[in-house]
């Protein structure tokens, strides 16, 4: 009996070892097949950034004129050519003026006489009135005197104006230009027969510069008067131009429900040219501590924002709020912690848990300077570079 219970105990307990080792071995193999993940990551920073909103806009001249003629005639000189950079008041051309000189003459000499007729008139009167009172004129002899008196003051007006007239028309034979201004076009030559209203110049004033751009409605209240603006023109490159908001307008326009904004751009250089475009920046609050990720790092699905963040070697998925975008960095307003590592590269097809193999990353993005431009957006789902929209995978910017 007692060798049979042994018997029995060794079956089981064989039987059991071999269990255990069999477990073991598909433990072990299940560890040793465990996908690794190929991830980079980056900090969540903490970074002062201001906040903004992007554009684009374009430059116009502070003014734009077009100079007429206001008298007709042959011009006998044009002064200038396009580009001319012209003072206030210098002489931009002449129409020939003999006949306007000789009508300011007959005009003189016509307000002469009446002035003669005046004072003989007086004189007139001065006696028909001192006999008038004696009784030894009729009131008809009277009357007569007194109304050809009138007229002959009504006709020396008239000669006045008329004089004034003829030398004011002489002296639009001579176009001044109103501002200190650059030519932009010249569509007139020497010879030529001009009437009133003809167009002889275009000028410009490119000193400062009018910035015209737009902005979503969802951005309206966040405008003021003199705030600040940033611009970049493609044509030159590196280099950087402020202004301050000018004009806020008064409607949002119906079909891009966009509102018009102005501002004015210093040009004392004149590099700057009425007509290029620009990509503006328009600062919308001060500067403020801000955590920031690389936008690579964001996943999108409906209306969540995921990311993935690296605790040891293993995924961690997280829901966070965006704030506003600085370039290729995006504020997140919850969620996330400075100094926590977010996955920046690789993390389409992680999931909670899965393991990670951290890789070398590329060059630190900014941590400071000047920020990139961008639109400042709640919530707003950028492109991010190497991914198309909602994290779908498309060629990069």
């Amino acid at each position: 009996m007692r060798k049979i219970c042994f018997l029995v105990f060794c079956i089981i307990f064989g039987f059991c070892a071999i269990l255990t080792v069999d477990g073991c071995k598909k433990k072990e193999a299940k560890n040793a097949t465990e996908k690794v993940f190929n991830v980079q990551i980056r900090d969540v920073l903490r970074k002062p950034l201001r906040p903004f909103i992007e554009s684009i806009g374009t430059l116009n001249p502070y003014e734009e004129v077009n100079v007429s003629a206001e008298v007709e005639g042959i011009l006998k000189t044009v002064k200038v050519d396009e580009g001319t950079v012209v003072s206030k008041g210098m002489l931009l051309a002449a129409i020939d003026d003999m006949d306007y000189a000789l009508e300011v003459k007959r005009a003189e000499a016509a307000l002469r006489q009446a002035q003669a007729t005046l004072e003989n008139t007086k004189l007139e009167f001065r006696r028909k009135d001192a006999l008038y009172k004696e009784e030894l004129v009729t009131k008809q002899q009277y009357d007569d005197v007194t109304t050809r008196l009138a007229l002959a003051e009504a006709e020396v007006e008239r000669a006045k104006a008329a004089l004034s007239l003829a030398r004011v028309k002489l002296s639009k034979t001579r176009i001044h230009s109103p501002i200190a201004c650059v030519v932009k076009e010249k569509k007139v030559s020497a010879g030529d027969f001009v009437k009133n209203g003809t167009s002889l110049f275009v000028i410009i004033q490119p000193n400062p510069l009018k910035l015209r751009f737009t902005v979503p409605e969802k951005d309206v209240a966040k405008l003021k008067v003199k705030q600040d603006v940033l611009l970049k023109v493609d044509g030159l490159p590196g280099s950087e131009f402020k202004g301050k908001v000018n004009i806020i307008f008064p409607h949002v326009e119906e079909r891009t429900r966009t509102l018009m904004v102005e501002a004015l751009v210093p040009n004392d250089s004149g590099i700057l040219k009425p007509g290029l475009f620009a990509k503006v920046i328009l600062y919308t609050g001060d500067e403020r501590d801000t955590i920031v990720v690389p936008i690579t790092a964001l996943l999108y699905e409906a209306e969540t924002v995921r990311v993935f963040t690296a605790e040891g070697d293993r995924a961690k998925e997280r829901i966070v709020k965006l704030g506003s975008k600085y370039g290729e960095l995006m504020e997140i307003t919850e969620g996330l912690k400075e100094g926590e590592k977010v996955v920046t590269a690789g993390q389409q097809n992680l999931s909670e848990g899965v393991k990670l193999s951290i890789q070398p990353a590329g060059p630190e993005y900014p941590t400071s300077g000047k920020q990139q431009a961008a639109p400042e957006s709640m919530n707003q789902k950028p492109e991010v570079p190497g991914t198309g929209q909602n994290g779908k995978h498309s060629e990069g910017r």
